[in-house]
C-alpha cells in the first residue's frame, strides 16, 4: 500500500506525457512560469521520472536485454542486435535515446527550478528534491556511456539552438558529473522513508556501484557497495523465489524497482510469451540449455564434473536456484503437471483432476517450447488470468550489491573475508541456510584471483538470470564475439525425441556433458551429433555492437554529433 500514492501520480503523468514527441528534448522553460513553487508540484515532476517509459532499457517490455543474451531462446525468433543488422535507424536505439534524454530534460528541469521553491519548501525538502533529480540524472547519463560511449552532456539550462549544436562530451569528463551527482543523491537522500517509499541513500550508493562496474572502476565500485551494506537498511529475502512476485512489495532486498499496478492502470505487461501453452500462454520464449547447465550440482561442481549430475534426472542435486528460476520437469505449473517429453501427450490438470491434452509437448503441438524449458522465476497463477502482471520492475536488489562489491575486490586482488561473505550470503540464501554453515552449502574460499572470478561471473548468471543483468556482464567482459556468434539449440524431431525416451534419457544423452570453456560459459553443440539436439538458428553478433548506433535522426539533427565506429 505504501507505493499506491506514487503510483497514483505516475499514472497521472502518464496520461499527460504519453503522446509528447519523445525526440531529444533539451531543457529550456517549464510548462508554466508558476510550476516548481511548492513541495507538491515538485514532488509530482519528480514522480515522473519513476515511469517505467523513462527507463526504457529496463522497462519498455519484459526481460528487454535478457533477449539479446546467451540465456534466451525464442524459437526461429533472432532479435536484430543479435543477428548483427542494426543501424542508426534501428528502433530500440532511436527509444532509449529519445527516452533517456527525456529523463535527463526532467531532472535538469527541477533542479534548474528549485529556486522558485525556496519560500515555500523547507531546506530539507529542497534537498531531497535535489538528491533525487540528482540520482535519476546520474542514472540516465549512466545508461548513456554505457551503451552509447561520448555523448552530448549538459546539467544546465540551454537553448534549443545550443542544443542543436552540441557535440558528444568525452564519456569519463561525463563519469565524473554522474559521480559527483551520485554523491550528493547520497548526501542529501534519507536512508529510510516512513510513507510513500522513493529513491534512497542505499539506492544512490548502489547505482554509483553499478556505474563504476560497467566502467571497470574497481576501486570506486567496492567503495560505494561497501557504503551500501553498511548503511545495514538492506537484507536478503529468506525465500529465492518470493522477491520477483507480484504479491512481493517493498522487500527488504529490492532497494530500487518502478512501481506498476494493475488497479491503477500502471503499466502492466503481458507475459503470455513466458507461460505454457496448457495454462494459456503461448511459450515462446524459454531461458536456453546453457544458462541451464550453468547451475552446479550441489557439491559446487559444474556438471561437467560432478559425480552428482544424473542426466536421466536433470534438476536432481543441483543449485536450488535452478528449480526457482526454471520449471521442473514432472511438477505442478500454475496449475498443471508440466511434462514435455514425446510420450506425455496428456497432463493432470491439477484443480480438476482431470487429465488433458499437454500442449507443451512437441507432439502434440509443433509450437511449445522448443528447448523443453520454461521459465518459473517470478511467475505467478496471476499471468493466467489475463496474461499480465503488475510485479514491480526491480532495478537494482541487495543480492546485486553484494556481487559486485565481491567482483570488485577480487579484480584489485584484495580477495578477503569480506569478499567470501558477500558471495556466500548469496549462495547460503539460496540453500536456505545461515552463512555461517558452511558445510550445509557449496561456500566459497577460492583465494586464486582466476578461480575466483569465474566463480563470481557464474554466481552473477545464475542468480540474477533474467533480471536484465546478464546482457550488460557480456557486454562488458567482452564475451560477445564469443558466445553470441554460437547457435540456439532445441530439441530434435518428434521421432528422434520418441527413441531417446526409449533409451531412459528423453532430453539430455546419457554418456555426453556440455563443456565447460575456462571462463566457465556452457557449450552444449556436443549434443547434435548425438541426436538430442538441433541448430535452431544462429546469433551473428559483431564487434561494432558493443556501442549502440547513435540514431541517425539526431545525427541530421545535430551537425556536430558523430556517429560511432562501424555503422
Amino acid at each position: 500500500m505504501k507505493k499506491h500514492i506514487l503510483l497514483f501520480v505516475i499514472a497521472g503523468f502518464g496520461l499527460l506525457t504519453s503522446c509528447q514527441d519523445l525526440d531529444l528534448n533539451p531543457l529550456s522553460q517549464g510548462s508554466s512560469e508558476n510550476w516548481y513553487a511548492n513541495s507538491q508540484e515538485i514532488t509530482m515532476s519528480l514522480n515522473a521520472l519513476y515511469n517505467p517509459t523513462i527507463w526504457y532499457v529496463e522497462g519498455c517490455r519484459p526481460y528487454n536485454t535478457d533477449r539479446w543474451s546467451d540465456d534466451w531462446n525464442q524459437r526461429e525468433y533472432l532479435y536484430d542486435w543479435l543477428a548483427g543488422t542494426i543501424t542508426g535507424e534501428w528502433g530500440d536505439s532511436e527509444n532509449t535515446w529519445a527516452n533517456t534524454y527525456k529523463g535527463i530534460a526532467r531532472a535538469n528541469t527541477v533542479l534548474y527550478s528549485l529556486d522558485k521553491a525556496k519560500g515555500s519548501c523547507t531546506e530539507a525538502q529542497l534537498k531531497q528534491f535535489e538528491g533525487e533529480a540528482r540520482f535519476f540524472r546520474a542514472c540516465f547519463y549512466s545508461y548513456l556511456i554505457f551503451l552509447y560511449g561520448d555523448v552530448p552532456y549538459y546539467t544546465e539550462y540551454i537553448t534549443l539552438d545550443q542544443a542543436y549544436n552540441m557535440g558528444r562530451t568525452n564519456k569519463e569528463v561525463i563519469l565524473d558529473g554522474i559521480y559527483k551527482d551520485f554523491d550528493i543523491a547520497a548526501e542529501y537522500l534519507p536512508e529510510t522513508y516512513s510513507g510513500v517509499q522513493r529513491i534512497t541513500k542505499g539506492a544512490a550508493y548502489a547505482f554509483k556501484a553499478r556505474t563504476a562496474l560497467w566502467m571497470g572502476d574497481w576501486a570506486t565500485c567496492a567503495t560505494a557497495a561497501k557504503n551500501c551494506m553498511d548503511l545495514g537498511d538492506y537484507s536478503l529475502e529468506s525465500d529465492f523465489a518470493n522477491v520477483f512476485l507480484s504479491s512481493t512489495r517493498n522487500s527488504s532486498e529490492v532497494i530500487f524497482d518502478l512501481p506498476r499496478s494493475t488497479e491503477l492502470g500502471v503499466v502492466s505487461a503481458s507475459m503470455k510469451a513466458f507461460y505454457t501453452r496448457t495454462a494459456g500462454g503461448s511459450g515462446n520464449a524459454q531461458p536456453s540449455w546453457e544458462l541451464f547447465f550453468s547451475y552446479p550440482c550441489t557439491d559446487g561442481m559444474t556438471v561437467d564434473k560432478s559425480p552428482l549430475y544424473d542426466p536421466a534426472n536433470p534438476f536432481a542435486n543441483r543449485d536450488p536456484r535452478l528449480e526457482k528460476t526454471i520449471v521442473k520437469f514432472g511438477t505442478e505449473h500454475l496449475g498443471f503437471i508440466y511434462d514435455p517429453r514425446a510420450s506425455a501427450t496428456k497432463v493432470l490438470n491439477v484443480t480438476t483432476g482431470e487429465m488433458v491434452k499437454n500442449k507443451d509437448n512437441r507432439a502434440v503441438d509443433p509450437y511449445a517450447a522448443y528447448n523443453g524449458l520454461c521459465l518459473k522465476k517470478g511467475s505467478s497463477l496471476e499471468w493466467t488470468d489475463d496474461a499480465f502482471t503488475d510485479a514491480d520492475i526491480i532495478i537494482m536488489r541487495y543480492a546485486d550489491v553484494l556481487l559486485m562489491y565481491a567482483e570488485a575486490k577480487m579484480e584489485q586482488g584484495q580477495i578477503d573475508a569480506s569478499v567470501f561473505n558477500a558471495i556466500n550470503q548469496v549462495r547460503a540464501r539460496a540453500y536456505g541456510v545461515a552463512v555461517t554453515a558452511t558445510t550445509s552449502y557449496p561456500s566459497v574460499s577460492e583465494t586464486n584471483q582466476a578461480k575466483l572470478r569465474k566463480i563470481i561471473r557464474g554466481e552473477r548468471r545464475i542468480e540474477l538470470a533474467w533480471e536484465n543483468r546478464r546482457w550488460f556482464d557480456l557486454i562488458r567482459w567482452h564475451w560477445c564475439d564469443n558466445l553470441l556468434t554460437r547457435p540456439t539449440y532445441g530439441m530434435p524431431a518428434v521421432d528422434q525425441m520418441k527413441k531417446n525416451e526409449a533409451t531412459g534419457y528423453w532430453i539430455f544423452p546419457k554418456d555426453i556433458r556440455p563443456k565447460f570453456d575456462s571462463d566457465g560459459n556452457v557449450d552444449v553443440s556436443a549434443f547434435v551429433a548425438a541426436g538430442y539436439a538441433k541448430e535452431v538458428v544462429k546469433r551473428s553478433f559483431v564487434s561494432r555492437e558493443y556501442l549502440f548506433p547513435v540514431p541517425t535522426k539526431e545525427i541530421l539533427v545535430c551537425s556536430r554529433l558523430k556517429q560511432n565506429p562501424g555503422y
